[in-house]
């Protein structure tokens, strides 16, 4: 997001090293089942996309479901270190904007992460959702810690407040990230002032979430 994104289709991989040809697949691949859901994401649209053979898919990554794995596992792990990185720092309000930023500059170097951990169209079952609850489970936990330490500071001292805090931080999170699909000229810069703007004007007595 941010720049226009642009598939692979046609590049050819004749000679290529094999750790770059794999990186090229997971690309692709990320970008179709990002798109479309691991339901819909197919396998002949990837290759075309990697210019590779189907058959090449599946020497590399054993089936579909393998390679989508590959490629979920990349996200997860991406989005949870870009996280993880943001929580160093003061515990108020900029905590806020920390992680946001990180999220949007992690998924402006690859646009489909979020998409592919929080696919709907998973089986309910299985290696795929197992290691899509996994990264889940790990990004709210580290949302849900950020808003302990915020609320810590805070008057509020009932559960069900800290619960419900939780829940629309999950909510302003995947709102921003979806708001950012229908707004793809925007960069990450773009929406990270953006989010600190709206945060400021919300709460005003609270420090700038620029500031640290």
């Amino acid at each position: 997001m941010g720049k226009q994104e642009k598939g692979t289709r046609g590049v050819g991989t004749k000679g290529m090293p094999r750790k770059d040809r794999e990186r090229l697949i997971l690309d692709a691949a990320a970008d179709e089942f990002g798109r479309k859901g691991w339901a819909r994401g197919s396998t002949a649209e990837v290759a075309a996309r990697a210019g590779i053979t189907k058959p090449m898919i599946y020497e590399y990554f054993g089936s579909k479901d393998g390679l989508y794995l590959t490629c979920l596992e990349r996200a997860g792990s991406h989005l949870v270190a870009a996280v993880e990185n943001a929580q160093e720092g003061s515990p108020d309000i900029t905590r806020a904007a920390r992680t946001l930023r990180a999220i949007f500059h992690a998924l402006e170097s690859r646009p489909h992460d979020w998409e592919l951990v929080y696919d709907s169209t998973l089986p309910t079952d299985g290696d795929l959702h197992s290691a899509a609850t996994v990264h889940r489970r790990e990004l709210n936990r580290l949302g849900a810690v950020g808003v302990a330490e915020f609320l810590h500071a805070a008057p509020a001292d009932d559960p069900l407040d800290a619960d419900l805090a939780t829940h629309l931080w999950y909510g302003t999170v995947s709102a921003a990230v979806a708001w950012w699909r229908h707004h793809p000229e925007q960069s990450a810069a773009q929406m990270t002032s953006r989010f600190e703007r709206i945060v400021t004007m919300l709460c005003p007595d609270r420090t700038g979430p620029g500031q640290d």
